[in-house]
């Protein structure tokens, strides 16, 4: 048979053919297809195998509900004047899958760069107001807060648009050159000032202890001293005590033997003059060694002795 004669024959198998397979359609995982007739929101088709009226009905567009994200640079103006220019990133996503989500989501904007532009520009617009209220040494310490209040401003914008604002990271934030030495300077100036201070301190506990190690040194050598002089004092009154008490006896045992006792007085005085000799180291000594010049010392130690004697009676 000719194929033109079953053509012409059998042309609505054709057409039904093309009608059925014009009639199927596929939305991927991770998007929401929007069907129109005659430019009107008809209903949503979900991921998979879909069927449309051919013609008639018209996939409108596929809205994306997975995650997106976008860079920014922007700049504002502190309270002070000083500029700011900021790096971010925002990441945001469709509220969720349902249809009256979808709807605005679909219908709200143009095309993506429009809402991409609405939504750049509503951040960047709450970002300097809150950037205008601050002073520039403030703004480095409030990453976190910025971020709180752009989230808390602009979620009841973007829920009327069927978006959620998932997070706002903000990577850097920095200044003009000139604010910049500015800090670093004042950075340098509070470390050497806190190393002075530290030095400082340092100091103070070294000059501390060395006083009271010197001060303690002292008084240790003062009550050694004390001590030794208590000793000394206490040796001098034995060798006294025991020079007396052998003097005493040499006496009684001279008296009983008919002997003078001046003998022993003698004695004394030579053994004091070999010992001036003897141990001296230098110091002048005026002595009269004679026997005349004892004689006349020991009436002057003789006549002392009477005299404290009659001072205690």
């Amino acid at each position: 048979m000719d194929i033109r004669v079953w053509l012409s024959q059998n042309w609505w198998i054709i057409v039904l053919v093309i009608i059925f397979f014009g009639s199927l359609f596929t939305i991927n995982q991770g998007y929401i297809g929007v069907i129109t007739m005659f430019g009107k929101y008809q209903r949503v088709a979900r991921p998979g195998l879909n069927m449309k009226i051919p013609i008639l009905e018209t996939v409108f567009r596929k809205v994306s509900v997975q995650n997106r994200s976008v860079e920014l640079e922007f700049q504002a103006v502190t309270a002070d004047q000083a500029n700011v220019y900021f790096k971010s990133m925002l990441l945001y996503s469709v509220q969720n899958a349902d249809e009256e989500t979808v709807k605005k989501v679909a219908f709200k904007f143009f095309a993506d760069k429009d809402l991409m532009q609405a939504l750049i520009r509503t951040i960047e617009g709450n970002i300097r107001s809150f950037v205008a209220t601050k002073k520039q040494a403030e703004i480095l310490g409030l990453r976190k807060e910025i971020v709180e209040y752009v989230k808390a401003e602009i979620d009841h914008t973007l829920e009327g648009w069927g978006y959620h604002l998932q997070d706002l990271q903000i990577n850097d934030i920095t200044f003009d050159k000139m604010i910049l030495d500015s800090m670093s300077k004042v950075v340098a100036s509070n470390n050497l000032k806190a190393a002075a201070e530290n030095e400082g301190q340092a100091l103070l506990i070294t000059k501390t202890k060395s006083a009271e190690a010197e001060g303690n040194a002292i008084k240790i050598s003062a009550e050694a001293e004390k001590e030794a002089a208590r000793l000394r004092g206490q040796g001098v009154a034995l060798f006294r005590q025991e020079v007396a008490r052998g003097m005493t006896e040499a006496a009684e045992q001279m008296k009983q033997a008919n002997l003078d006792t001046n003998v022993i007085l003698f004695s004394m005085w030579t053994e004091a003059v070999k010992n001036f000799a003897e141990y001296g180291k230098g110091n002048v000594i005026f002595l009269d060694g004679s026997p005349d010049g004892m004689e006349g010392t020991m009436k002057q130690i003789q006549a002392l002795m009477v005299k404290q004697a009659g001072t205690k009676s």
